[in-house]
């Protein structure tokens, strides 16, 4: 579409509602029945199907498709939320499927709301407010997200999973389907269960993003000596020691290096969840929803 002086224009449906003050990129196509709101920006080659709202102050880059009955920066479900200005800020390459909802972020969590690129978040899916997703990561059907949890890159949530606030997922973790996940999980792993249990290397996952098959040997390894033998019991023997030594023997291994880290953090957490002892309000006095 062009305009008079030959200049391109978005694709607009006339049945579309979009608000004074909306940035949208000359190659974007708006379908039928949206509605963009003023504060919104909105990328290059991104596409929203239909029946699409995108509202609050949310941008989305380039190349994103939003399919049919998505709502993107909606206020916050927080009872702490007040109406103070805090943003929703999508990459590029994100494939967002019908019905999904992402809030924005809250004062209370930093103001921001992120997802990063090459993202696939399947039907219904829900991100709450303060949540920040990195890179090609898969979020299956009904997932749920409470506010503040973080995920890493190729990282792989089973449907109808749900998580806790202030969870992390570590990279290349797999969350199996309708898991409850209370607890940080190790990247590399996978877990699955109510509550969340460590089952074993997400052996898949490693090979499908070329792991080398030391590499993943080495984490399979550290699975044994961490996890090995668990009935009840979080952990095998004292965590503390096993993780000094494992981090000894393999000094020049990141893959396991970065897995001691993560579980280091998550040790120094509350209730296994390092985030949760960074969180800025006193839980007890300040109700979400």
């Amino acid at each position: 579409m062009t305009n008079k002086n030959n200049l391109a224009m978005p694709q607009i449906h006339p049945t579309a509602v979009v608000e004074p003050g909306a940035r949208i990129a000359s190659d974007a196509a708006i379908g039928p029945f949206c509605h963009v709101g003023a504060n919104v920006r909105i990328g290059g080659h991104s596409r929203l199907v239909s029946h699409v709202a995108i509202l609050g102050n949310t941008v989305i880059g380039d190349g994103n498709t939003i399919w049919p009955h998505a709502t993107l920066g909606a206020d916050p479900q927080d009872l702490k939320y007040k109406g103070e200005r805090t943003d929703l800020i999508i990459g590029d390459r994100n494939d967002i499927r019908e019905s999904v909802t992402i809030h924005p972020g809250t004062a209370n969590g930093g103001g921001v709301t992120r997802i990063g690129n090459d993202n696939l978040i399947m039907v219904g899916a829900h991100i709450a407010h303060d949540c920040e997703l990195g890179n090609c990561i898969v979020l299956t059907n009904h997932v749920q997200f409470a506010g503040h949890i973080v995920v890493g890159d190729h990282a792989v949530i089973g449907g109808a999973s749900a998580v806790q606030g202030y969870v992390s997922i570590g990279p290349f973790a797999f969350v199996g389907g309708m898991t409850r996940v209370t607890k940080d999980v190790p990247p590399f792993m996978k877990v699955e269960g109510n509550p969340a249990v460590v089952r074993g290397v997400n052996t898949i996952g490693l090979e499908r993003n070329q792991f080398s098959d030391e590499e993943i040997n080495h984490l399979k390894e550290a699975f044994r000596r961490l996890f090995r033998g668990r009935n009840k019991d979080e952990f095998s023997g004292n965590l503390v020691e096993n993780l000094t030594a494992l981090s000894a023997d393999y000094s020049n291994d990141e893959r396991i290096q970065s897995l001691v880290e993560s579980l280091r953090q998550s040790m120094g957490g509350v209730h296994g969840r390092y985030l949760e002892s960074q969180r800025r309000d006193n839980r007890h006095t300040n109700a979400a929803r």
